[in-house]
């Protein structure tokens, strides 16, 4: 269920759907989101669903409120990836990664750019990068590591598998660093996270370890990696890695990251917590320049 929440008033926009993830793109007039129960993309029009708050449009309410991206379902992640003038929406599936670009009006909507299939291993997070202005590449990660699809040859390649580890692994984020022309990765798994280039070599011999293993891990903004853990939420430099906030949680919990939203002052950073019987709970924090501050 989608609600909002203001003025001390709550709104139901949109009831009796579960949404796995969501990222508002205020230029395009939509909310992006994999809903549903076969995890289907799907966008909401911004102003259909402003109305059914201030219903003052006529025109808005008679039509259609959302659509469908292309018929894909079993959608597992997504990424909204800018590069210059070009939106991209880079999706992993059950076995496949997808790209579409926006395109404008008069079309205005997602359309398919490239496919690629038949995967060795099932995406589970994906991104896309721009190597220096000219090459794109997919990176994934898997319950193995860390992978890579040249997107002009469609070549998957493995970028980072962490052979030190038994089993399996949980990847958390992909990150491209700023200022590494699109070559360069933090890739964060488990309570660790290696550097990387797009070729799959390690840049720097600093791992960054969290202090407990988090349960969802997002890069802000402010170019920090934020953790969450049960005990507590970490802050750390995505340069470096080093520390630089904690917040101890008052009692153990599992949080999961949403979406960020940035202003002048704070970034407010919004976190599901699970709760038992398939209900949750929305908090969000204000981060200062290096530190925690409230939530």
């Amino acid at each position: 269920m989608l609600e909002y929440c203001g003025q001390g008033k709550v709104y139901s926009l949109i009831s009796r759907r579960r949404f796995q993830q969501m990222e508002v793109l205020e230029g395009l007039n939509v909310l992006i989101t994999i809903t549903g129960k076969k995890n289907k993309l799907r966008l909401y029009y911004l102003s259909w669903l402003r109305n059914k708050i201030l219903h003052n449009d006529p025109e808005v309410e008679k039509r259609q409120g959302w659509t469908s991206v292309g018929d894909l379902e079993g959608c597992v992640h997504y990424k909204v990836v800018r590069y210059e003038k070009i939106k991209f929406l880079v999706i992993a599936l059950k076995n496949a990664v997808e790209v579409y670009a926006w395109a404008p009006k008069p079309y205005h909507k997602f359309m398919a750019f490239k496919s690629f299939r038949s995967l060795p291993q099932k995406p589970l997070s994906v991104d896309l990068t721009v190597e220096e202005g000219q090459r794109l590449k997919v990176i994934y990660g898997s319950l193995s590591g860390f992978h890579a699809i040249d997107v002009d040859s469609g070549t998957p390649y493995d970028l980072y598998l962490p052979t030190h580890i038994q089993g399996s692994i949980h990847p958390h984020a992909i990150i491209i660093l700023p200022n590494s022309a699109g070559t360069e990765v933090l890739v964060c798994y488990e309570d660790e996270g290696v550097y990387i280039d797009t070729y799959g070599r390690i840049t720097k011999d600093t791992v960054l370890q969290w202090g407990e293993m988090p349960a969802s891990v997002a890069y802000l903004q402010s170019n920090q990696v934020m953790g969450w853990g049960k005990k507590a939420i970490e802050l750390r430099s995505a340069t470096t890695g080093n520390l630089e906030g904690v917040f101890m949680h008052k009692k153990a919990q599992k949080l999961k990251f949403l979406c960020e939203r940035n202003d002048k002052v704070y970034t407010s950073i919004y976190i599901a917590s699970v709760q038992t019987g398939g209900s949750s709970q929305i908090y969000f924090m204000t981060l200062g320049q290096n530190s925690l501050f409230s939530w």
